[in-house]
């Protein structure tokens, strides 16, 4: 038996031997082979514009174009109280009963800073004679600047 397990062995040894000069030649060889990749073709997204930060963000002009400017005045002044940092974030309403508009400004969420302003999300209701709407956006102030 001692015959077969030298038989077996240095067949063993023997693949063991040529397996690892196999690995040798591809792994020197493999280096001069060429490399086939494929890339999925993806459209390229649009350049984003450059942002220089010499434009500030435009601030609401109004809740629809069916305000009049008292129609904004007043809802401007209740967007200001409703938007304070230091207000209670209780709603606030507001009316024009020489229109017969009216509405109220909801604060949503906490104060933030973004870009040195102080801002705040709202959820307004504008209800007049014809139509009744919500407008929702975010209001910002520079830091430091008392509400207007």
């Amino acid at each position: 038996m001692r015959s077969g397990a030298c038989k077996v062995g240095s067949v063993t040894l023997g693949l063991v031997v040529a397996a690892g000069a196999l690995a040798s030649v591809l792994a020197i060889g493999g280096c001069s082979q060429p490399l086939i990749m494929f890339a999925p073709q993806v459209d390229a997204a649009p350049p984003e514009p450059e942002s220089t930060g010499s434009i500030e963000p435009a601030a609401p002009k109004s809740f629809g174009p069916d305000l009049s400017g008292e129609d904004w005045r007043r809802a401007k002044a209740a967007l200001s109280v409703a938007l304070d940092p230091q207000g209670n974030g209780q709603p606030v309403k507001w009316d024009n009963p020489d229109s017969g508009m009216r509405g109220m400004v909801n604060p949503t969420g906490l104060p933030f800073v973004k870009n040195d302003e102080i801002c705040r999300g709202f959820l307004a209701s504008v209800i007049g004679p014809g139509s009744n709407r919500f407008v929702r956006g975010t209001g910002c102030r520079p830091s430091g600047e008392p509400g207007n």
